[in-house]
């Protein structure tokens, strides 16, 4: 039978937070750095400092399926590609990145409201 880790527990830790930074994102740009910065600190608890996570390294992208970007530096890291395969790690970005990109779109669609927001 096939051994499968679950980092469940630390996306628990880090969804309050992460929450609560879309949900005051006033820009797409800002949604798309609380994203990168939320999977930076999902991979710094999962990797323990293997594998250093820049904020380029993790991309949303909102038009694509699956809605998230990974570099192709980390991708080709030995220790990413085992986490990647053996466990829930690709569920977990799915699951965040679906959730910022319902942000994305409600930011898209209300960019006037938003803009109103940033002026004041």
């Amino acid at each position: 039978m096939d051994q499968s880790v679950s980092y469940s527990r630390i996306e628990n830790e880090i969804l309050p937070k992460f929450r609560k930074q879309i949900s005051e994102a006033e820009s797409a740009e800002d949604l798309k750095n609380f994203f990168s910065y939320s999977i930076q600190e999902l991979f710094r608890q999962i990797f323990a400092e293997t594998i250093a996570v820049g904020i380029e390294d993790v991309k949303l992208m909102p038009e694509n399926q699956p809605p998230f970007e990974i570099s192709q530096q980390i991708q080709a890291e030995e220790a990413f590609a085992s986490v990647w395969n053996n466990s829930d790690l690709p569920n977990i970005m799915t699951r965040l990145s679906e959730t910022a990109t319902h942000r994305y779109l409600h930011l898209a669609k209300n960019l006037k409201k938003t803009e109103a927001k940033i002026r004041m």
